[in-house]
Parts: structure tokens; sequence; C-alpha cells
């Protein structure tokens, strides 16, 4: 008979009792919370006004930290600070969840506003 065997004898070969230093470690690309980050984006605001860029992210990660930017378009008039707000802290909670990275920067940077086609509607045109 064949023994097979797996280079760790007894309970020291465990997981549990493999040092920390020696486990390895998982790193998480800056695109890829970026995308976390633009798709947090997205659900904040909702449905883009008509014409919008989808909202896109840049990052820089650092350790277990993300500095994050994103660049939104909203549409006007509305509350732009209380969105940002909003942007901000969906970013934020989702980066952290799903990622496991410390976040103590979000900035949102409105690229353009759209003006709310109901809005122009009712204001009618003045020549």
């Amino acid at each position: 008979m064949t023994t097979v065997s797996t280079g760790a004898a007894g309970p020291a070969g465990s997981p549990a009792a493999v040092a920390p230093g020696e486990r390895g470690a998982t790193r998480i690309a800056d695109r890829v919370v970026a995308k976390i980050a633009a798709r947090a984006a997205r659900e904040a605001i909702g449905p883009p006004p008509p014409g919008a860029a989808p909202p896109h992210a840049t990052v820089v990660v650092r350790h277990d930290a993300a500095r994050i930017r994103v660049h939104i378009e909203l549409d006007y008039p509305g509350d732009i600070g209380g969105r940002c707000g909003q942007v901000r802290r969906q970013v934020a909670d989702r980066v952290r969840t799903l990622a496991g990275m410390h976040v103590p920067e979000v900035v949102v940077q409105v690229e353009r506003l759209h003006l709310a086609a109901a809005f122009g509607a009712a204001r009618g045109r003045t020549r």
C-alpha cells in the first residue's frame, strides 16, 4: 500500500498553526476598488439624467486605506450637496464592506449639471 504525505505531520500542519507572516496576503487591485466605488455612486444617485455619463472613480490604495475620487453628473435643480453626501456615504460603506478597506477620504466631483426636462418646460422660453 502506498502512503501519500501532505508535507505536514500532525496538528502542527493545520492552517491555524501557520504563523500570520507565512500565510500570505490578499491584494485588491486599485481598478477593482474603483469599480466598486463607481457602482456604489450609481446606486446612490439613481438613474442618471438623459445624456449624462455614468459615474466613474479613481482610487489610490495604500496598505489597507483607499482614497477615492468619484466623478458624477447630476440633474439641476436639486439638492447637490445632499446628493454628494449620499454618494460619499454609499461609496465609503460599500468599499468598507466589499473590499475590507478603511476609507479616510471620498471626494465627489460634479462634472456637469443637466437641466431637468420638467424644469425647463415649466419655465418656457423667453425671447
